[in-house]
């Protein structure tokens, strides 16, 4: 067989046979992602240029090889910009999309959710959240992707690998129906220069968690496990506290992720003072309600926050301008900080992530593209002022907590070894608590509590309004504390106004409150009482994520650097059937430093699909409960000892003996 352009067109059904005829106009006020790191010699721009080159027929080689050059040249990345679709992605709802199955159709609303400019960070550059996580890598695989996603039947199932389709294999009806992975790399080059060549050449895509997984919800999907760590914060800080009345939380970013912080602040009935340094960031969540003012000094900023705090009035507050600079003064001017944190995109701290207080915003942009070994130097100094900073307000009794953004790790990177708890390296952790480690883990996760989510695939409000109901009556408000603040939120959900994109609705469970919920909607649109449901769930959960730094920082029998909970957790959800899964490298604290995964469930009043709603709503819990049982830690022990009963003939959960430290010491100084 002759292999050239020419057969090897006619031995695809499925392609790209046809090239717009121009690169869509770039609307003027639409966020554009900095200019990418090119570390590319002569050879890997060859490379880069031939790798792209494959989605597209030979005919159009010599009109778009210079336009991709260009764009390597000039953004960092061959994004294909030819290949977008001209004005807003906006998710429709699922009955106007075509496609062979009505997972085909879902996959497409999640997909242009992801896109859609209220959604994406940089629409345009395919990032929808923490500075680099990416739908696809390019255009080309967007609408590749959709074209597999319109003629899958039920019987296929459509394997994507960091955002290429690698293509349609024959399965069955109860196989998942995309399987998905982003960036997973060989040990030895698990590390961000490597990777940043790899996403230049168009091999790799960094996934972040949701991104990649087409799972992402808007801001809405951190909101309720922000809100669930700043009441938990509260009471570990104030006793007797039972949300966060007359407490003050000073944090930063307001982004794809970080957009959560000031809303959940102020559902939680505090005070959130937010700093950013992007204008456009602040005026789109002002624009969203998600804050409520917006200051320009300093002064300003804890003159409303101070009054607010003192008057116990919920608010939520933006300050433009960055953080350093609003946490010297505070320090400088002794004003009190009850809770402290950040959610700056630290995972990639020398890739924009972090805007260094030597600059504004446009200059740091500027001197991305220009000079990228004096942004790091900058970056570097800024982190040592922002660490000193934070030293100096937790000494005046300020609790600080890092929020799973791989602040501590920079900090430590940037060359400030004292943050190391051991003082010499950062295998034992840092010197300030995780979220995970404090407050997540021990209250949430270890009991099987998660942030569960789903989309009402109609568009619908009624059906969101319908679904909220539903949840709310499954939870038992009176069995836990932590069920109270979950029905409480659900209850409220509506008022607060939470969705951005898609009906979408985030809600805290444990595996029989997803199980009997998820339950509930598939019967619900079985009874037509709805229409189509996709579950899902943030990847940073019980089960999803091993990453020693956040998800299993509260893990303390040395395996917290084990990445099995995650890849059994996507291979259990595989063999159960659940409709999409991904798995993935990096997530929110940088490449290397996490694997996680998660799914996605369309829901279509089925049996067939009951019968996977059991099977893999509960695993994809109790696998993390048991993981963290092993490790001794007590709720989740309690947890898997009921779990046995209940399950008892079904399943079963090895348990741990318990020996002490002080006894292991004695055994040990008894026969040296």
């Amino acid at each position: 067989m002759e292999i050239n352009n020419q057969s090897i067109m006619q031995a695809m059904e499925i392609k790209i046979d046809s090239v717009p005829e121009k690169t869509p106009d770039f609307i003027q006020g639409i966020r554009r992602a900095p200019k990418r790191e090119l570390t590319l010699n002569e050879a890997d721009i060859e490379l880069a240029l031939m790798n792209a080159l494959r989605y597209i027929p030979e005919a159009y080689h010599a009109e778009l090889a210079p336009e991709f050059y260009n764009e390597l040249m000039t953004h960092g990345r061959i994004y294909g910009y030819r290949f977008r679709p001209e004005g807003n992605i906006s998710p429709k709802a699922i009955d106007q999309y075509e496609a062979t199955t009505i997972e085909g159709k879902a996959f497409q609303v999640m997909i242009d959710n992801n896109l859609s400019f209220e959604i994406a960070l940089y629409p345009y550059e395919l990032v929808t959240y923490g500075e680099t996580g990416q739908v696809f890598q390019n255009w080309m695989q967007y609408v590749l992707v959709n074209k597999y996603l319109q003629v899958m039947n039920n019987k296929q199932t459509l394997v994507i690998q960091s955002g290429h389709p690698v293509g349609l294999f024959h399965s069955h009806e109860s196989a998942p129906r995309v399987m998905i992975t982003n960036g997973l790399t060989v040990g030895l080059f698990d590390n961000l220069e490597d990777f940043k060549r790899l996403t230049a050449l168009g091999v790799a895509n960094y996934g972040q968690m949701t991104a990649g997984g087409w799972m992402y919800i808007g801001p809405q999907g951190i909101v309720h496990g922000t809100y669930s760590t700043l009441l938990n914060a509260s009471r570990k800080i104030k006793e007797g506290a039972k949300d966060m009345e007359g407490l003050l939380f000073v944090t930063s970013g307001l982004g794809g992720m970080s957009g959560a912080q000031g809303k959940a602040g102020k559902i939680a009935g505090g005070v959130a003072l937010v700093a950013e340094v992007d204008e456009s960031r602040i005026n789109t969540r002002f624009e969203q309600g998600w804050v409520d003012v917006v200051t320009r000094s300093a002064k300003e900023a804890f003159d409303v926050a101070i009054k607010a705090k003192d008057n116990k009035e919920a608010l939520a507050i933006a300050y433009l301008g960055n953080v350093v600079d609003l946490l010297e003064y505070a320090s400088d001017n002794n004003i009190h900080i009850d809770l402290l944190s950040d959610q700056t995109s630290c995972h990639e701290p020398y890739d924009g992530g972090y805007c260094p207080v030597q600059l504004s915003f446009e200059e740091r942009t500027n001197l991305l593209a220009s000079d990228n070994a004096k942004f790091k130097s900058l970056v570097n100094e800024s982190l040592v002022r922002h660490f000193e900073a934070i030293k100096a307000l937790v000494a005046k009794g300020t609790y600080f907590f890092d929020y799973g953004n791989s602040f501590m790790k920079a900090v430590y990177d940037a060359g400030v070894i004292e943050i190391s708890k051991n003082g010499v390296n950062e295998l034992d952790g840092f010197i300030w608590p995780s979220y995970v480690e404090d407050i997540l883990g021990p209250m949430l996760f270890d009991y099987g509590y998660g942030p569960f989510r789903w989309i009402c695939l109609s568009g619908k409000d009624t059906d969101l309004d319908a679904t909220d109901q539903a949840a709310m009556d499954i939870i038992d408000p009176n069995r836990r504390f932590q069920d109270y603040d979950n029905w409480k939120w659900i209850k409220d959900a509506k008022k607060n106004a939470l969705v951005v994109g898609t009906k979408a609705r985030i809600l805290y469970q444990d595996a029989w409150g997803r199980t009997n919920i998820a339950l509930k909607f598939n019967e619900m649109v079985r009874n037509g009482e709805i229409g189509p449901v996709m579950l899902g769930r943030d990847h940073h959960d019980v089960s999803g994520t091993d990453s020693p730094f956040r998800e299993t920082s509260n893990i303390k029998d040395g395996s917290n650097v084990m990445a099995e909970m995650a890849t059994h957790c996507y291979a259990g959800n595989a063999a159960r059937g659940m409709s999409l899964i991904a798995l993935h490298n990096g997530g929110g604290v940088g490449i290397g430093k996490s694997i996680n995964g998660g799914f996605g469930m369309v829901l279509d009043g089925s049996s067939r699909v009951d019968e996977i709603l059991y099977e893999a709503m509960l695993w994809d819990v109790m696998g993390g409960v048991a993981r963290r049982n092993w490790a001794r830690n007590d709720a989740s022990i309690e947890t898997c000892m009921a779990y046995n009963e209940q399950m008892k003939g079904q399943d079963h959960i090895t348990l741990p003996y318990l020996a002490t430290r002080d006894f292991v010491q004695e055994i040990i100084k008894n026969n040296k």
